[in-house]
């Protein structure tokens, strides 16, 4: 018997659906349209792909656009002096600085510019810290994502048995946290993890974000469980994850790669940006 699929491209649009009618909404209460700076530095392929799907579905949800290029090139200090100039900005409801930058920046130094109010990425020291305390704050995009479709397909998190697979402040230890905010037992595994088979198959929620394709198997997997994978890799087959498709025959539940995670990144970027948006104009939440 096959895992029920976890559509990420039907709730994604549920999602960005609901921040077009929170714009309009801001904006017929005498707001002003929420206003996302996408910065790019230099001209990864990769990166530009990223930026004109997450433009693309800002203008779509009726934001403004307030995209910057710099040149690869370009110092610390222009790029820092970019970031201050966006974050002064009243018209700019949340800064996105693209990752990776080239190898010659320092990214730390460089988001840790950006205001952890416009900070729609999650990923400033002060919004991880907000997290940690379970406090309110801008949470990192792709483990709210996924904490939606949790919520759209009737998982249930209280008291469960959770693991995540992966440790990285973007995903796996932001993932670890809001599961805990969610009452789950949650167990955070990683490259030095003994006999990860064993610690995978105890969970009743897996969440794999380790950025290795394939990663986990059937052997891996408790027979029923949720399976979330968040990896996405190019291969000579095709686009694939950090999950095995046969893991399908055993799961109960399982996001495909791709059309699971993914969609739910950018339409959670949006939905931080609105709430930004709120909070900077005074609108309060809907």
């Amino acid at each position: 018997m096959s895992a029920e699929i976890i559509d990420g491209k039907a709730t994604a649009k549920l999602v960005r659906d609901d921040v077009a009618d929170g714009v309009a909404e801001l904006v017929a209460a005498g707001g002003t349209a929420p206003g996302l700076a996408t910065v790019l530095i230099g001209d990864d392929p990769a990166s530009e792909v990223y930026i004109r799907n997450k433009r693309r579905a800002c203008t779509a949800a009726g934001m403004t656009d307030l995209h910057q290029h710099l040149p690869g090139d370009a110092d610390q200090e222009t790029a820092a002096a970019l970031i201050d100039r966006l974050a002064a900005d009243p018209a700019v409801s949340g800064i996105l600085l693209q990752l990776p930058v080239p190898v010659h920046l320092d990214p730390d130094a460089l988001l840790a510019r950006i205001p952890a109010d416009k900070d729609v990425d999650g990923l400033t020291t002060a919004n991880a810290g907000l997290l940690a305390q379970g406090r309110p704050g801008l949470r990192p995009c792709t483990p709210s994502g996924v904490m939606v479709l949790f919520d759209r397909h009737g998982v249930e998190l209280e008291g469960a048995e959770a693991v995540v697979v992966g440790r990285s402040v973007l995903v796996g230890k932001p993932m670890a946290q809001l599961l805990l905010e969610r009452n789950a037992t949650v167990t955070l595994c990683h490259s030095r993890t003994r006999d990860l088979a064993e610690v995978c198959r105890r969970a009743e929620v897996l969440v794999v974000a380790a950025g290795i394709p394939g990663l986990i198997g059937p052997d891996h997997v408790r027979p029923g469980g949720t399976v979330i994978d968040v990896g996405i890799h190019r291969e000579a087959g095709g686009l694939c994850g950090d999950v095995d498709s046969a893991v399908s025959e055993v799961a109960g539940r399982l996001t495909p790669v791709p059309g699971g995670v993914g969609p739910m990144t950018i339409a959670m970027l949006l939905a931080n940006t609105l709430t930004a948006a709120r909070r900077l104009q005074g609108m309060g939440e809907r």
